[in-house]
């Protein structure tokens, strides 16, 4: 079998796990929602500094609940001593690690597509810019939080606060694409010129390939602390 063949598998057994139970899907979604419903009642929609703040109000939403599914990716493994299953089976460390960045993938993009227009609809924005620039931010941002974020949840996962110790060393790692998810997204959704906003864009970009290449060469010698 290939390496992405491998990855496949790895990704399909979470995802058959998770739409069997739903537990985590569930959560995240409930989570944006309930982040939607709160700022919806806590700001006055017609008033221009909503305009200003939607971009990071929906990111607020996205990563918060990334990290929901983040502290499930590993936790499951826990059960029936799985990763040791996982790390006796005839593939690549790396693989396990590929695989659950493409189903946080999945999971997370499911809750961005759900969550966005409702943003949208609750707050009666209506975004001016490029729908496919938004989409490429949203990509890229969301691949540079998981890849470092699923590299730390296994980090964590053998420790007995794992759900607080997560967040608490990824935020301060992750918050260059934060920023540059946000600006970049206010930038498109305002109309701006994209020169206003491509830094953003080379920010991410190289914030994916540094941290997709990190846990490519250290994920191995992760698993054997």
């Amino acid at each position: 079998m290939s390496f992405l063949g491998k990855v496949w598998l790895i990704a399909w057994k979470d995802l058959k796990a998770e739409f069997r139970t739903k537990e985590m899907i569930s959560a995240m979604l409930i989570f944006a929602l309930l982040v939607i419903a709160i700022f919806a009642f806590a700001f006055d929609p017609t008033r221009e500094e909503v305009r200003i703040i939607f971009a990071g109000l929906i990111w607020v939403a996205f990563f918060f609940a990334g990290i929901l599914g983040l502290n499930r990716s590993f936790a499951i493994e826990k059960n029936n001593d799985a990763l040791h299953g996982l790390l006796l089976a005839p593939l690549d460390r790396s693989a396990i690690y590929f695989g659950k960045l493409v189903a946080g993938l999945i999971f997370m993009f499911v809750v961005e597509v759900v969550s966005l227009p409702l943003f949208i609809v609750m707050f009666n924005y209506a975004p001016t810019g490029s729908w496919l620039l938004a989409a490429a931010v949203i990509v890229l941002a969301t691949f540079g939080f998981l890849a470092i974020g699923t590299f730390l949840a296994a980090l964590t996962a053998n420790t007995k606060a794992s759900e607080i110790l997560l967040p608490v060393i990824l935020f301060p790692v992750v918050i260059p694409v934060v920023i540059a998810a946000v600006e970049a997204t206010r930038g498109i959704f305002s109309g701006a010129p994209t020169a206003d906003f491509i830094t953003w864009f080379k920010v991410l970009g190289v914030y994916d390939l540094v941290f997709v290449a990190v846990p490519f060469l250290l994920f191995e010698y992760l698993l054997e602390v």
